[in-house]
C-alpha cells in the first residue's frame, strides 16, 4: 500500500492577485499625496521668498540730523547726515498750532522795533558750524548740548564773538527708550537729587550759559514737579528758560511763573522741513509774530541748508524793520 503524502503548506506570505492589486493601489495613492504635498508646499512657499526679496531690496530710508546717544567724547552719529528736502526733526514731529502754545506775558520793546532772537539748537558737535553762524555777522544765539565732542570750545567761541550761550538740556521724549536721548540726558524716573546733580554738571561743563532751553522734552516739561527740580538749579545759578515748546501740554512757563524764574518761550521752529522755501516761509512767520507782538523768538539748527539760508536772510530783515538781538533782551522777569 503505497503511502500518502502530506499536502504541501500553505505560504502565508504569497498575496493572491485581489490583494495584490490593492497594495498597488495603496501605494500610488500614497506616492500621488507625497508628490502633491511637496508641490504644494512649493508653491506656497515661493510667494513668500519673493515678497521677502522684494523687502531686502527697498532702499533704507536716512536717518536725518537727529539726537542720539553721545558722551562727552561722541559726536552725534547722525550729525553729518543732513537730509537736504522735507526732512523732520527727530524730536519735531511737526510744529505746534499757534492756538495751542502757552501764553506769554508780552512786553513791547521801548525802541518800537520788532525784534526777533533766533536760537540754533545743537550746537556744540562742530567748531566749524559755530564759525559759519557767526560769519553771518549779526546777533544770533547757540543752545549746546553740554557733552558733545566741543562743547566747551563752541562756547568759548561764541561768548569771544559776542553770542549768548544756552545750556540746550536734553530731556526725555515721550517715545523713549525707542527714540535715544543722551547718556546725560534728564529722565523721569531719576530722583530729585540726580536731576540737580545733572543740571549742576551741565553748568560746570558750560559755564558760559545765561539761559537754558530743552533739547526734546515732550515727556519731561509735562511733568511739572521734575520741571520744578531743574527749573529751580537754574534759578540758582542765575539762568533764565526758555521753553522750546515740543509739547502743547509743556508746564515750563507755568512753573518758571510759580518759582519767579525769568522765561520765555519761542515761536516759531524754522527748520522743520530742510529746504530753502520752507525756511524762508517759516522766518517770515517768525517776522509776523514779531510785528505783531513787538517780538519773537525762532529756533532753528545748524544743518548746512540752514546756515546757508540765514546767511542770505537775515541781513534782508534789517531793511524789513526787524532787530535781531540776544535772546536775553525778550526775557520776561518774574
Amino acid at each position: 500500500m503505497a503511502q500518502k503524502q502530506p499536502s504541501p503548506r500553505p505560504n502565508r506570505y504569497k498575496k493572491n492577485g485581489k490583494g495584490g492589486f490593492a497594495f498597488a493601489v495603496f501605494l500610488i495613492a500614497v506616492c500621488v499625496l507625497m508628490i502633491g504635498g511637496y508641490l504644494l508646499q512649493h508653491y506656497l512657499q515661493k510667494p513668500a521668498q519673493q515678497n521677502k526679496a522684494t523687502v531686502q531690496q527697498l532702499p533704507v530710508p536716512q536717518s536725518p540730523r537727529s539726537s542720539s546717544t553721545v558722551s562727552p567724547s561722541t559726536q552725534k552719529p547722525a550729525e553729518n547726515a543732513t537730509s537736504q528736502t522735507q526732512t523732520k526733526n527727530d524730536y519735531y514731529s511737526g510744529d505746534i498750532h499757534p492756538a495751542q502754545l502757552p501764553s506769554q506775558t508780552v512786553q513791547r520793546p521801548t525802541a518800537g522795533r520788532a525784534e526777533l532772537a533766533v536760537i540754533v539748537d545743537d550746537m556744540g558737535s562742530s567748531l566749524q558750524e559755530a564759525r559759519s553762524l557767526a560769519a553771518i555777522g549779526l546777533p544770533i544765539n547757540f543752545a549746546i548740548i553740554p557733552g558733545l565732542r566741543h562743547d566747551r570750545e563752541v562756547a568759548l567761541f561764541a561768548t569771544g564773538k559776542g553770542i549768548e550761550v544756552l545750556l540746550h538740556m536734553p530731556m526725555q521724549p515721550k517715545e523713549y527708550p525707542q527714540r535715544r536721548l543722551e547718556p546725560n540726558g534728564l529722565l523721569l524716573d531719576q530722583s530729585d537729587e540726580e536731576l540737580r546733580s545733572r543740571v549742576r554738571g551741565y553748568l560746570e561743563l558750560l559755564p558760559q550759559a545765561v539761559g537754558a532751553n530743552n533739547h526734546m522734552g515732550s515727556g519731561f516739561t509735562e511733568n511739572a514737579d521734575k520741571m520744578r527740580v531743574v527749573l529751580n538749579v537754574l534759578k540758582e545759578h542765575g539762568l533764565f528758560f526758555v521753553d522750546s515748546i515740543t509739547t502743547p501740554k509743556t508746564t515750563g512757563l507755568k512753573v518758571a511763573a510759580e518759582i519767579k524764574l525769568a522765561s520765555a518761550r519761542r515761536d516759531v521752529f524754522l527748520d522743520n522741513e530742510q529746504n530753502e522755501e520752507y525756511i524762508r516761509g517759516q522766518l517770515n512767520q517768525a517776522v509776523a509774530r514779531a510785528r505783531k507782538n513787538g517780538r519773537a523768538i525762532a529756533i532753528c539748527h545748524p544743518h548746512p541748508v540752514t546756515v546757508a539760508t540765514l546767511t542770505k536772510a537775515l541781513p534782508e530783515l534789517q531793511s524789513k524793520g526787524i532787530s535781531l538781538v540776544k535772546v536775553t533782551r525778550l526775557i520776561t522777569a518774574k
